[in-house]
């Protein structure tokens, strides 16, 4: 089978692996429709941080049922799943209060362990999400990157009649614009530096979009004044400068929901964090997408919101390629952030 490999320094090749075989009863063989580069691939690619060399990545990947382990009854051959990447151990004390993302014994598809980017992957059947017939195999490798938005909203309580404020319009706070429109926001502001993902936003769902690169703090505050009660800001940037830029424009009570990962140290001045005082802010941490019972409700909200037409992908994505294609439109990345959705095709392989 064709399988994208990354090794040490950056480098990606194509290349001619065996087709995994089923190792317990409990197993599944999937032939990999489409699977996404994720923002937290790129420093795996490029600054060395996966866990093992050489390795195939990949967890947001949707594909067809191949065969199956003798101890699954729920799925057969020529269904259509997608990844659930995290396998948790569901025996620790976290698993059992259902905190599986807390898991002290927890594998990762694509990170801990062989992906997606490949024509096949053999997965435990707890990592497979059974699609409804309605939705297609492109949808099911949006699914996981969705379900982060939607376990934000979770936490919070929902959206419905908040103020919303999206800090960081990249995939993930795309999805989440446009799951808030369609979940019943009272209003939906993106904020980014780009241009084009601003104006991006405001065709998919955002009634009100702000360039941090040319606004301060105190002029994105005073723009959404009459928008300060019952906020709920969504920071998806994972920078020291978003997310202090989420407590600096916070309205009376809101809510700050942290999603962006850090890769550098965060500092907060004394008239930031004061912010989280003075305004009785409720912070809250959101860590990957899942919840009881297993993977979880946002994985059935997502497919509700496919299937009534509420999310449009087709704008997300900045390329769709076979093997050859893909490892070219990453490694031009060089590193840096995607503008887009890449995804590889394997559905011609």
């Amino acid at each position: 089978m064709k399988s994208v490999v990354v090794h040490t320094g950056g480098k990606m090749t194509v290349e001619d692996r065996p087709v995994p075989e089923l190792k317990s009863s409990g197993d599944v063989l999937v032939r990999i429709a489409y699977s996404g580069l994720c923002g937290s691939d790129i420093p795996r690619i490029f600054a060395n941080s996966s866990h093992y060399y050489p390795i195939t990545l990949g967890h947001e990947f949707s594909g067809h049922v191949v065969s199956i382990g003798e101890d699954i009854h729920d799925l057969q051959e020529g269904d259509a799943v997608a990844c659930v990447p995290l396998l948790p151990c569901f025996e620790c004390e976290e698993c059992k209060k259902a905190a599986y993302s807390q898991c002290k014994h927890y594998d990762f598809i694509g990170s801990r362990r062989e992906g997606g980017h490949a024509e096949y992957a053999v997965v435990s059947r707890k990592n497979l999400f059974k699609l409804p017939e309605n939705a297609s195999l492109l949808q099911g490798a949006f699914l996981e990157p969705i379900t982060v938005g939607l376990h934000a909203l979770k936490l919070a309580g929902g959206c419905q009649d908040k103020e919303v404020i999206v800090i960081g319009a990249g995939t993930i706070g795309q999805l989440i614009i446009q799951a808030a429109s369609a979940l019943g926001a009272k209003s939906v502001t993106a904020v980014d530096i780009n241009p084009q993902r601003l104006a991006l936003a405001l065709e998919t769902g955002a009634s009100h979009a702000f360039n941090s690169a040319t606004l301060s703090a105190d002029d994105i505050r005073q723009k959404t004044q009459e928008r300060r009660f019952n906020q709920l800001i969504i920071e998806t940037a994972g920078t020291p400068q978003t997310v202090a830029l989420s407590l600096d424009i916070a309205g009376p009570k809101a809510q700050v929901a942290l999603v962006g990962t850090l890769h550098k140290d965060l500092t907060l001045n004394v008239s930031t964090f004061s912010h989280i005082l003075r305004k009785e802010l409720t912070l809250l941490g959101s860590w990957m997408n899942y919840s009881a019972p297993w993977p979880g409700s946002e994985w059935q909200q997502a497919t509700q919101l496919f299937a009534e037409k509420r999310i449009n992908l087709d704008a997300l994505i900045a390329s769709i390629g076979a093997p050859e294609d893909f490892v070219r439109e990453v490694t031009a990345l060089a590193g840096k952030p995607m503008t887009g959705k890449i995804l590889l095709d394997m559905t011609g392989s």
